[in-house]
């Protein structure tokens, strides 16, 4: 039988909303993750992240929204389906995803 493990995670970053927005694209290109929609009146993705072994892909989103000139609010989530057997190895996987983005996001804000 197969379930979802969700993780969510609200982040506010000190850069304004339309870099970020530039930005984020350029950070699912280097995890090789797809895009599979982009609504930009909504701010939001939705992206399929890469599988492991013993793990399936990922369905990841990110929705965006100005808190002020300077900040922007990202609420990302994940979520990972699994069975019994493949929940054993796949315990966290949605978590390091998203910490992997995050990571890879701010390393291109910085740069």
């Amino acid at each position: 039988m197969a379930y979802l493990r969700e993780e969510k995670e609200n982040l506010e970053v000190a850069y304004p909303l339309s870099a970020i927005w530039e930005a984020i694209p350029k950070a699912f290109a280097k995890l090789e993750w797809t895009i599979q929609e982009t609504d930009e009146g909504k701010r939001h993705f939705k992206v399929k992240t890469k599988g492991a072994f013993v793990s399936y892909p990922s369905e990841f989103t990110v929705d965006l929204a100005a808190v002020d000139e300077k900040t922007t609010r990202m609420i990302i989530t994940a979520q990972t389906p699994v069975t019994t057997i493949t929940s054993i190895a796949d315990f966290g996987r949605a978590r390091d995803r998203i910490e992997q983005f995050v990571v890879t996001l701010a390393k291109l804000m910085g740069s």
